[in-house]
């Protein structure tokens, strides 16, 4: 604080019930609390924490980033003027497991035609052609996809010119296994297309 050598805080951060999961997994002790509950050592070191988050420059939430994803976010933070562009990284979820925290921009395609009700479709993911092809059948969808990409297309070099140097786009429908897959890809096409690197990850796809 009273040198002249630039210090940037990260603070690393976690939903209550996700850091809770990780301890039952691992089968560790929380080190505040070898003889109490995990949750009580999970609030008391949010507590000790608080002073350090309220004066962090950068807070990544990693309560749904596997280690390349938290890798990539701290990269892109830091990446210098004159390195690689601004990564863009499409991640498709269900609404009914709940918002990424990592987004930027959020996209909700449940409007769109759904294969869930299709019998021979349901099993499939919005990685299989057939789905593709069954949703584009969808009136529609050429028209949305067209205005999504004009909308997207021109903001990357303004968000590239402000400084940041990673996006997350969300693609969100009801199950998070077909219509969000099938965006999220064809968005990602689109996007290396125009020579944007793209990462591409399907959360809720199992």
């Amino acid at each position: 604080k009273h040198t002249k050598i630039k210090v940037i805080l990260i603070f690393l951060t976690c939903d209550a019930d996700r850091l809770h999961l990780r301890f039952t997994e691992t089968r560790r002790r929380h080190p505040l609390a070898i003889d109490r509950p995990v949750t009580d050592g999970i609030l008391h070191e949010r507590q000790l924490m608080a002073p350090l988050l309220d004066r962090a420059d950068h807070v990544f939430d990693t309560s749904h980033l596997t280690v390349t994803d938290l890798r990539l976010a701290i990269d892109g933070t830091f990446t210098r003027e004159g390195g690689p562009p601004l990564t863009i990284s499409i991640t498709s979820f269900a609404f009914r497991q709940g918002l990424p925290r990592e987004a930027d921009l959020v996209l909700d395609v449940r409007f769109l035609i759904n294969p869930h009700y299709v019998k021979n479709l349901r099993k499939k993911s919005g990685l299989d052609e057939e789905i593709v092809s069954y949703i584009k059948t969808d009136p529609d969808f050429e028209g949305f996809f067209a205005r999504l990409c004009a909308m997207i297309l021109p903001l990357l070099p303004r968000y590239t010119a402000e400084g940041k140097r990673y996006l997350t786009i969300a693609v969100g429908c009801t199950g998070g296994r077909h219509r969000s897959v099938m965006v999220a890809e064809y968005l990602a096409g689109r996007l290396r297309e125009a020579a944007h690197p793209v990462q591409v990850r399907h959360r809720d796809l199992h």
